[in-house]
């Protein structure tokens, strides 16, 4: 599950326990109620928010083993439902967000990380991984919307979607998928708590950061609010697991 600590002014949710984070419906539940909290303890003052993990994994992606019943197509929707919601939660929330990914991300769980404001890797261990090819799933459209509005390169993204390219601390700093590049997990954290007390220094207005957020990401926002039942890619992905 997840824990939510203030320090100051900085939020800090972290996936807890040394598992491989996987995004069912529990952990997205225990995140959402995180960020909603945020979002009204944050109203009065200027905040900033971290997400880090526990352990190897920031987040393994869809908890697809969870998924293989015979309501699989019905479980990946619910996932990919409360995925969309949480992403949403993110995009507006009247706070900036960084994501200290200190383990693996990948899939579900590398957008997860990407739909934050600033992206920190540890050097020492970890990737960003957009496995789907790899494993034989199509790209749900709304994940390729977030790949378009975070990594500006074409051919950065055509590394990331068509060659399912394992992207070390390294490869994502050179390609500008992330922030900056730290020496391990305890580093990684204590330089977002930097950037977030630097940016919660500038006093931004919270509800104008938040709107100017989802202005800049104005497909990205349309595309995670589009409604997934008149959408295949649940079909295709239930087909083949």
């Amino acid at each position: 599950m997840c824990t939510l600590e203030k320090r100051g002014s900085i939020f800090i949710l972290t996936l807890t326990g040394l598992d491989e984070h996987r995004l069912n419906p529990p952990l997205l539940d225990s995140i959402q109620s995180a960020l909603h909290r945020v979002r009204s303890e944050s109203s009065s003052s200027s905040s900033a928010l971290i997400t880090t993990a526990h352990g190897k994994f920031f987040s393994n992606g869809y908890d697809l083993a969870w998924a293989k019943t015979a309501e699989t197509n019905h479980r990946l929707k619910l996932m990919a439902s409360k995925l969309r919601s949480l992403v949403a939660d993110l995009m507006s929330l009247p706070v900036p967000t960084i994501a200290a990914v200190t383990g693996h991300a990948a899939a579900a769980g590398c957008i997860l990380a990407l739909s934050h404001d600033y992206v920190l890797m540890r050097k020492d261990r970890g990737f960003l991984y957009m496995s789907e090819m790899d494993i034989g799933l199509p790209v749900p459209a709304w994940f390729v919307a977030v790949i378009r509005s975070k990594i500006g390169s074409p051919a950065a993204r055509r590394e990331v979607l068509l060659r399912a390219a394992k992207l070390t601390a390294a490869a994502a700093e050179g390609m500008g998928v992330v922030e900056a590049v730290e020496g391990g997990a305890e580093e990684t954290v204590v330089a977002a708590v930097r950037l977030g007390e630097e940016l919660v220094g500038r006093r931004w207005d919270g509800p104008v950061y938040g709107q100017i957020r989802m202005a800049v990401f104005a497909d990205l926002v349309s595309a995670v609010r589009f409604d997934e039942e008149k959408d295949s890619d649940a079909d295709k992905v239930a087909s083949r697991l």
